[in-house]
């Protein structure tokens, strides 16, 4: 299995201080190298989770090594940088294996969306279970017997074959892409590409090429022609995550190219038509944010053709128990061990949770489980040990008698403690866009002001 490690051998290009950070605040330790020895060696010895090396000075003989890694290490995420980079050592590069492929003066946000992307990719598998690369690539079927969510999940089969788009929507931590997924993977589709961006991810400027793609010199460091994820899942399914997310300005250019099945490269001076079925998801009520004015009633319009709704797990109690035996085998296999149990008595403690962070909080809770318990039936005495670890002072008791918003402020601030007031890195820690907890923020501030009122 893979160490929390980043090996960064393009020491020509220094670690952004602010990506560092980031790695490092996700559990992550960065090992920076000249690269000059034995980079097959280095990565046996280190077994990272992720490879940044640059390309100069031989490209092709680099292009070698990136093929010969990749045989050898089928799971390694690899991102290569150039400092000369081009289309043609970009296709080579991509087709060797690596994640992506950047020129080396890519701008700080760029490079995490990409690294953040990269981590998230399919680790190192052994060959030894054939499930395990099954559950690291999402194609695994959505689990519930919750009778609303099967209402869901049957209507989700019977308007996967059409073209329409579809908008998903669901607290954050629902399972809004798993449901995506499920939808590409029954539709006439499911053999093109299946592209997820998160929308809440890039500022409007780099997220206006990533969807559309750019022209060569269309910008500053545009120093070659660039596909947009619309091209790339030509033929297949784009996901929209956090679709509210999107500044107005390319609200407009997203509306056309749903109505027009056409895109417009930045800088580009002709249209090219593109074949995608798009899904968007999110959690927050579009209505309200078109009565505020910060999203456009017509694209909602365009995209809510097909609207399917995922209830939050608190309200569906009897999927719990299913959905934490399905993580403690997934996590169990991808880990090597063989797959904890949860006793009767530990199941309905956890049906009693509020779960705020839905069916992504309970996976986690899971995980954990898997990596630090010891007994291979967990009971309720072993959730109160890894339920909020770092303090002893809450247990699954505690967690009863608050409510889904006290939940949620305690958790808003504790991550801001954790992070010394900073909202980006905050935000990444919650798993919510830094629009979102600004938003909560100001919430909580209107709260205080109206009780001083009185």
């Amino acid at each position: 299995m893979p160490d929390n490690n980043v090996l960064w051998t393009a020491l020509d290009v220094p670690v952004p201080q602010r990506v560092w950070n980031r790695l490092k605040e996700l559990g992550f330790r960065v090992i920076v190298e000249d690269g000059n020895g034995n980079i097959l060696d280095r990565i046996g010895a280190l077994t990272p989770r992720l490879w940044v090396g640059l390309l100069h000075g031989d490209p092709a003989g680099h292009l070698d090594t990136l093929k010969t890694i990749r045989e050898k290490c089928p799971g390694l995420s690899m991102i290569a940088l150039s400092r000369n980079p081009s289309v043609e050592q970009a296709v080579q590069a991509i087709k060797s294996g690596v994640f992506d492929y950047l020129p080396a003066s890519v701008p700080e946000d760029r490079l995490w969306a990409t690294v953040e992307g990269a981590l998230k990719s399919p680790g190192p598998f052994t060959g030894r279970n054939p499930r395990a690369r099954e559950f690291a690539s999402h194609d695994f079927e959505p689990v519930a017997v919750n009778r609303e969510m099967l209402s869901l999940l049957k209507m989700a089969r019977k308007v996967a074959p059409r073209r329409s788009t579809i908008i998903v929507e669901g607290e954050s931590g629902t399972g809004k892409e798993v449901l995506a997924r499920y939808i590409h993977r029954n539709s006439d589709r499911s053999n093109g590409p299946f592209i997820a961006v998160n929308c809440a991810a890039l500022p409007e400027n780099l997220l206006e090429s990533e969807l559309f793609g750019h022209e060569k010199g269309a910008f500053t460091g545009a120093i070659s022609r660039k596909a947009g994820k619309f091209e790339l899942a030509d033929g297949g399914t784009l996901l929209l995550d956090e679709i509210s997310e999107i500044a107005p300005s390319l609200q407009a250019k997203l509306l056309r190219v749903l109505q027009e099945g056409e895109i417009d490269r930045v800088g580009g001076k002709f249209s090219k038509p593109v074949d995608v079925r798009v899904i968007a998801t999110t959690n927050r009520d579009l209505e309200e944010e078109i009565e505020k004015g910060n999203f456009r009633l017509d694209l909602y319009y365009r995209l809510s053709v097909v609207p399917l709704k995922i209830p939050p797990l608190r309200e569906r109690q009897n999927d719990v128990g299913p959905l934490a035996d399905f993580f403690l085998k997934k996590h169990g296999e991808l880990n090597g061990e063989q797959p904890k149990k949860l006793s009767g008595q530990a199941e309905e403690l956890l049906k009693q949770q509020d779960w705020p962070g839905n069916v992504r909080e309970l996976e986690n809770l899971m995980e954990r489980a898997t990596l630090l318990l010891e007994s291979d039936v967990i009971g309720p005495a072993d959730l109160d040990l890894i339920i909020f670890p770092s303090s002893r002072k809450s247990s699954p008791k505690t967690m009863e008698v608050q409510s889904l918003r006290e939940m949620e402020k305690k958790m808003i601030f504790h991550a801001l403690e954790e992070n010394q007031g900073n909202r980006t890195h905050a935000a990444t820690m919650l798993g919510i866009s830094v629009r979102t907890l600004r938003n909560k923020l100001n919430e909580y501030k209107q709260e205080q002001e109206d009780v001083s009122n009185y």
